[in-house]
């Protein structure tokens, strides 16, 4: 089963930014153990452009779809055996970046 797994940072208590050693070695760690497929970092919020093409005409909007002092900081994607496994290497993923972790699996 494939788990998204995201890394939530927070505006008014943000995760430690020193995190990219120990996070290159948690992840050369689940490359190691076949638990990697995809991982990636995202730019700040206000670097996000919304797209609503639902109507006669498409609008596009600055800024994250959601204002909140949490946002999603980056995601990685994982194979995982059971919801169990996901979840422990979730728990060492939130030490290791030092920020909230959100899994979820895919449908």
């Amino acid at each position: 089963m494939q788990y998204l797994v995201s890394v939530i940072d927070d505006k008014s208590n943000p995760g430690s930014t020193d995190r990219q050693p120990a996070i290159s070695a948690f992840n050369e760690r689940l490359i190691a153990e076949g638990y990697w497929v995809f991982a990636g970092g995202l730019a700040s919020p206000d670097t996000a452009t919304v797209i609503d093409n639902r109507g006669e005409q498409a609008m596009f909007s600055d800024g994250p779809f959601v204002e909140s002092k949490e946002y999603l900081a980056g995601v990685w994607v994982w194979e995982a055996p059971d919801l169990d496994v996901a979840l422990k290497l979730a728990t060492e993923a939130s030490k290791v970046c030092d920020r909230k972790i959100e899994v979820r699996p895919f449908q």
